[in-house]
């Protein structure tokens, strides 16, 4: 997709199979992704989401034992030859359940931790914890127990300790799968935050249609490990007999255009796939009807 921007993430001809796997857990992915894009990554559960952010950090195949092939450059630099440790200085991981990752006993523990790990000096890691916090609307939780806090304010923990590391890319991997929907809420509206305000890219896999199809940029279909859609979220939403097949249903918005159109209303407008855009494609709709 044509784009002013440089990518800062490119995967060439990458495939991955799990050490004791007979199957390969990402087939032929060849992708890029450009800095500032929010992406979301899409698919059932074993399609390969996961497998390929691991890619985007590194961890694969750094930590995970198996066979990778292929190339995988971000901001210039191999990911699949560079340190884990190094490779945090460019891409922030967040995962889902955000329990797993707390291991300190105040808040502002836990976000040293990693600058620490990182030998950043006393004073400069003061000014980035508190800026950490306010980004994700935690300021005076400092002296706070992780695991008294709400899992919303938990996964945005999550995301401040990453953020204090001061990252490019924030990967997310179904982060609200475990929150509910005051905490699902605050965890979207802090990515958007960061895309929109702070120019950071953001590479989520998600479930939740509806907020991918509000937020994201671009949005990436995996099945069976290989890349089936590509494209904004208005062309890949449009695709339902491939959403169908692979078990994925477009959002509500999208799925009532087809319908009205598949009724014989003579929708011909490109379909929305927010509520605000049906809306207003309805309401443009009544209005000609009206005159």
């Amino acid at each position: 997709m044509p784009s002013e921007r440089a990518p800062i993430i490119e995967f060439d001809r990458v495939s991955f199979q799990y050490a004791a796997s007979d199957a390969y857990a990402l087939q032929d992915i060849s992708l890029t992704i450009d800095e500032g894009e929010y992406v979301a990554i899409l698919g059932l559960n074993g399609a390969g989401k996961t497998t390929l952010e691991l890619c985007i950090n590194g961890i694969i195949p750094n930590m995970v034992m198996g066979d990778l092939e292929g190339e995988v450059r971000v901001a210039g630099v191999d990911a699949t030859d560079t340190p884990v440790r190094e490779m945090a200085k460019t891409v922030g991981i967040v995962f889902d359940n955000p329990e797993f990752q707390m291991s300190q006993m105040t808040v502002a523990e836990e976000v040293a931790l990693g600058l620490e790990n990182l030998g950043v000096p006393y004073e400069e890691m003061r000014g980035r914890i508190a800026d950490a916090l306010a980004m994700v609307d935690l300021v005076g939780f400092d002296e706070r127990m992780p695991l008294a806090l709400s899992g919303g304010q938990q996964q945005r923990l999550a995301i401040a300790a990453v953020l204090a590391m001061r990252p490019r890319i924030l990967v997310m991997d179904e982060p609200t799968s475990n929150l509910d929907p005051i905490g699902k809420q605050e965890v979207f509206e802090i990515a958007a935050r960061l895309n929109r305000d702070n120019g950071m890219t953001v590479v989520m896999a998600e479930h939740e249609v509806e907020v991918m199809a509000r937020y994201a940029d671009r949005v990436i279909v995996l099945d069976g490990g290989r890349i089936v859609a590509n494209g904004t979220p208005r062309e890949v939403f449009a695709q339902r007999e491939l959403l169908e097949r692979i078990g994925l249903r477009p959002p509500q918005a999208t799925e009532l255009a087809l319908w009205l159109r598949d009724g014989g209303a003579g929708w011909t407008d490109l379909l929305p796939v927010t509520a605000d855009d049906a809306v207003t494609a309805l309401e443009t709709r009544l209005a000609g009807v009206a005159r």
